[in-house]
């Protein structure tokens, strides 16, 4: 590699979140296409480097990481970004909703935008309507969190929370396309509205605007991709 860091990935796909974080900490990585359409995810040399076969892998020096949260944290605490330091008092606060993120709110988003992979497909419908309230209890408690406004989840300083949040905002008001997407309205959680509208005036939010065809409002009003290359399905 030409630079410390290769970021494998398809574009608004979760590799987008760490797009944002490495812009954010102005790290050089270079990038290699993840071309879904032909489902190069699978294939033996992907799987290689992420033997699940999932989206995002970030090459290191000391190896190819996956698991989103799993890289937003190493690369935090690489890099001394985007959250609160080990040995710092708000560390296990910042732990917890980057978990909560990861294993809740992101876990439940899996399912419904792929609710034919975890049931027949003829009760798929039936899925998405039930985990639709749960995803919005699940916004509900990261507005008031909002409104506490910890130094790691606030619009005047971005961590890698914060980003990853957006990002998963954005796919609720976009995917999946042939569903209803009635449930999710921005206004019912105006703090995080807030913070959304603060990170589409940064540079990093610029840049993969620019990386990814992503549009001008990415999180508080987003359009589907219409990225230079590759497909975002």
């Amino acid at each position: 590699m030409l630079t410390p860091y290769r970021l494998h990935y398809a574009p608004d796909n979760a590799s987008l979140v760490i797009r944002l974080a490495l812009e954010e900490m102005i790290v050089p990585y270079e990038t290699v296409l993840v071309d879904r359409r032909s489902n190069e995810q699978d294939s033996a040399a992907y799987r290689a480097l992420n033997p699940n076969g999932l989206i995002p892998v970030l090459e290191t020096p000391q190896g190819p990481i996956f698991e989103t949260a799993a890289i937003l944290l190493w690369l935090s605490e690489h890099h001394g970004q985007l959250a609160p330091a080990p040995g710092d008092p708000a560390r296990a606060d910042f732990l917890k909703w980057l978990f909560f993120a990861s294993n809740t709110l992101h876990a439940d988003l899996r399912i419904l935008f792929y609710a034919e992979k975890y049931i027949d497909p003829s009760q798929a419908d039936t899925l998405r309507t039930g985990i639709r309230p749960r995803l919005r209890r699940h916004l509900q408690l990261l507005d008031t969190l909002a409104k506490r406004a910890p130094d790691w989840f606030c619009a005047d300083q971005p961590s890698v929370l914060t980003y990853y949040v957006a990002c998963m905002m954005r796919w609720m008001a976009l995917y999946p396309a042939q569903a209803d997407r009635s449930w999710y309205q921005l206004a019912d959680t105006p703090c995080l509205q807030t913070l959304l509208a603060h990170l589409e005036t940064r540079p990093a939010t610029r840049s993969a605007i620019a990386a990814e065809g992503l549009g001008a409002t990415p999180f508080t009003s987003p359009v589907h991709a219409n990225p230079p290359e590759g497909s975002a399905i």
